[in-house]
């Protein structure tokens, strides 16, 4: 009796933390939606690879939802090949999280230099492409940032050479600031750093979330293989 007792609370604590594990789910496809809009908003990437990471966390997010839903019903049925697909699926997961989170610190620093190419490349481009204007525009004015590295950028930019920079470089409350740019009208600092920055931020939240969803990953696994045990050896779980 005492074997059945533990079993069922294992039972139930399998069912619990799949049911965790669907909420993250949920958390991870509202993350992975969320960090997408605001890179679009911040700037649009032509590099994949660097601008994939939003779109990896909502795939991973529907991909926990459905494996939390399948190992639910695996464990409220006590079915073993359920509940041990469920295992094998959550530790794949684990692996890979550990993987991508590994992957993300050794590229970081190419992922700046990719954020500051893409930069110069519109700037380059500003101009002769509107799309290119206004997505500039958008990103100067939304980190009161002027240029790459600084609005001195500028000055080596065809239609710039005489040493101007576009409006959208103004401080707030300041007009007609582009034909004679300096420190005190136009925002100093290039936008390169003040992306890092808010990239560097918003990483911290969710590094954060990704901990506290490996953490009941680890459990969930460690009770699947519990309640796999108990099922296997025949005994009764209801």
């Amino acid at each position: 009796m005492g074997v059945e007792g533990g079993m069922k609370c294992v039972k139930f604590l399998v069912f619990f933390f799949n049911f965790i594990f669907w909420l993250c789910g949920i958390a991870l496809i509202v993350l992975g939606v969320v960090a997408q809009i605001g890179l679009k908003d911040v700037i649009k990437m032509k590099n994949v690879s660097s601008s994939g990471a939003p779109i990896v966390i909502l795939i991973v997010g529907v991909i926990i939802f459905f494996i939390a839903f399948f190992g639910c019903c695996g464990a409220w049925k006590e079915n073993y090949c359920m509940v041990t697909t469920f295992a094998i699926l959550l530790t794949l997961i684990f692996l890979v999280e550990i993987g991508a989170a590994i992957a993300g610190y050794i590229f970081k620093n190419q992922i700046k230099a990719a954020i500051e190419d893409q930069v110069k490349d519109d700037m380059a481009q500003y101009k002769s492409n509107s799309t290119f204007d206004n997505d500039l525009d958008v990103l100067q004015r939304k980190f009161s940032c002027c240029g790459a590295a600084g609005y001195k950028d500028w000055f080596n930019v065809t239609g710039f050479t005489d040493k101007s920079v576009p409006p959208s470089c103004c401080k707030l409350n300041v007009t007609d600031c582009s034909k004679h740019p300096t420190a005190e009208n136009v925002n100093e600092e290039g936008c390169v750093p003040k992306i890092e920055a808010w990239l560097k931020k918003h990483i911290v939240i969710v590094a954060g979330v990704a901990l506290g969803i490996a953490f009941f990953e680890l459990l969930g696994i460690i009770f699947a293989c519990c309640l796999m045990k108990g099922i296997r050896s025949g005994y009764e779980v209801m």
